[in-house]
């Protein structure tokens, strides 16, 4: 076997070579604690969740505690983020998850939390042009008076965050930090109007107390609210990109779950405090998305609510460009690893962005959105079909997929430790590992269970089975690749999770031949 003649190595303090060549590796040094943290955060997109989730859960659910299940999520992420923190210190690897499940789980099981991961954060990305598109036709009628199709600027869009994609990480992480800090700057004041004006019944703390985290609605507002968390596990994906990733990697994740945990339990509180809690759930019912908006028009005037718009649409552009960059380095982690074809695991020209997966993604997004829109039968498009369908389907089938890599990786943390001979060391560390699986294990089993309201459809419509069998069968199929792997390819299989560390394995094996 031979190399490149234009690879070089990198070795490390252990004289552990983990380079293979400029082309096969991410350009590190690119991002610090600030630019990494809001390259996350934007995931998050605390403007659509603010003005779009919480409404729905207030009304689809019923439940009033809403601020509370943000704290107790709160709470099981960060047991989460405890073992996967300290496993983010032992591997570097753009490919997350995977990397991580087959570190402790093996190769095959890396292989099908390989394809789970990019099939739920591609359908995570997609899903959002829907709502992207709704929005923006709506300003264009509001403000211009032009009735503009919704699949007009999603595909714009599309093509707007491809391009983006192909830069630089820290130019997106500067995009993406701006975008973020107004947003969060414009609830921020939403929050302070809401205490400073309250409803009726005051500043009522009913919100958070557990009283309120009853009823049949329960097990799927945990569904809906964890998504909203979704966002702080892709830090370890930047790894590669930092200068002292076994640093800034937890240091990331811990800032971004309890700031996000905080954030949101501050502003659905401020919503009930708005609307008071006795009727928090009936207004939400009665103005549905459009609830933030009528609230911030009473308390701080249509110039300021209008402003919100329009930085609810870049909101969810901070989040589209997120959520690309993430399936593009989970592709070229795959494609470095023979997951998929060599040449997504190349990066492109000085940029040092993974260009091929960024490509990749483009194609897909054009693909879905196109087919949304030949779907949909009306002269200028039906303004529901993307939220209803496209927004909805996709992003439960996005949320679904973290929930499992999240239990599968639970997993993944104790028996990684305790095969090294470090459960001791590890004790409490693998005891909140094992707490955190299960409880997401919980919440995965409601999501299967009520996908049917999740989606909005009804209790035997097939989407109820077929939009969650698409987990599944990325699931399945990857765990078929995995033991294809292992059978007619060992060495591939022994590499899957390993990244730049498998250049050490080529030079054993030149050695050797």
């Amino acid at each position: 076997m031979t190399t490149d003649s234009s690879s070089t190595s990198r070795t490390t303090p252990a004289g552990i070579s983990t380079f293979k060549g400029q082309e096969r590796a991410l350009r590190s040094d690119r991002l610090g604690t600030g630019g990494l943290l809001l390259s996350v955060l934007a995931a998050t997109a605390p403007l659509m969740v603010v003005a779009g989730v919480m409404p729905t859960t207030f009304a689809v659910m019923g439940i009033v505690g809403q601020p509370l299940l943000f704290v107790v999520l709160g709470v099981v992420l960060v047991l989460f983020g405890i073992g996967y923190a300290e496993m983010s210190r032992h591997v570097h690897n753009a490919g997350a998850f995977y990397a991580y499940i087959s570190r402790g789980l093996g190769g095959t099981a890396g292989a099908s939390a390989a394809l789970v991961a990019l099939v739920a954060y591609s359908a995570l990305q997609v899903g959002i042009y829907g709502i992207f598109g709704f929005e923006v036709s709506g300003l264009f009628a509001t403000y211009a008076d032009l009735e503009v199709a919704w699949w007009i600027p999603a595909l714009a869009a599309v093509l707007a965050v491809g391009v983006l994609g192909r830069l630089k990480i820290d130019v997106n992480a500067r995009v993406l930090g701006v975008l973020l800090v107004v947003e969060v700057a414009l609830v921020v004041v939403f929050d302070i109007a809401a205490v400073a004006d309250p409803g009726p019944q005051g500043l009522s703390l009913h919100a958070f107390n557990p009283d309120t985290l009853t009823g049949a609605g329960l097990g799927t507002a945990l569904c809906f609210c964890i998504a909203a968390f979704t966002g702080f596990e892709q830090a370890p994906v930047y790894a590669e990109e930092t200068s002292r990733p076994h640093v800034l990697v937890p240091r990331v994740m811990f800032l971004a779950v309890g700031f996000v945990a905080v954030f949101f339990a501050i502003s659905s509180w401020a919503y009930t405090v708005a609307a008071g809690p006795s009727a928090i759930v009936g207004e939400a019912r009665q103005q549905s998305a459009g609830l933030l908006f009528s609230l911030t028009e009473s308390r701080l005037g249509g110039t300021f609510t209008d402003v919100l718009h329009f930085l609810f649409v870049t909101g969810m552009f901070a989040a589209l460009l997120s959520f690309h960059n993430v399936v593009a380095r989970y592709a070229f982690a795959m494609g470095r690893e023979g997951l998929l074809p060599a040449a997504f695991g190349r990066t492109t020209g000085t940029s040092g962005a993974p260009g091929t997966g960024s490509l990749l993604q483009t194609a897909v997004s054009v693909l879905v959105v196109a087919a949304f829109a030949l779907a949909d039968g009306k002269p200028a498009g039906d303004p529901t079909a993307p939220v209803l369908r496209l927004f909805t389907w996709c992003g439960n089938i996005g949320a679904l997929g973290v929930i499992v890599l999240m239990a599968a990786a639970s997993l993944s943390v104790v028996v990684f430790f305790t095969r090294r001979g470090a459960a001791a060391a590890q004790a409490w560390r693998l005891v909140t590992s094992v707490l955190a699986g299960i409880a997401l294990l919980v919440i995965a089993g409601y999501t299967v269970k009520d996908f049917d309201v999740l989606v909005g459809a009804g209790p035997g419509s097939a989407l109820s089975w077929a939009l969650p069998g698409i987990i599944g069968l990325a699931l399945v199929i990857g765990l078929a690749q995995g033991l294809v792997l292992r059978s007619r390819a060992p060495e591939a299989h022994a590499r899957i999770g390993l990244g730049n560390e498998a250049f050490q394995l080529e030079k054993a094996a030149e050695k050797t031949s």
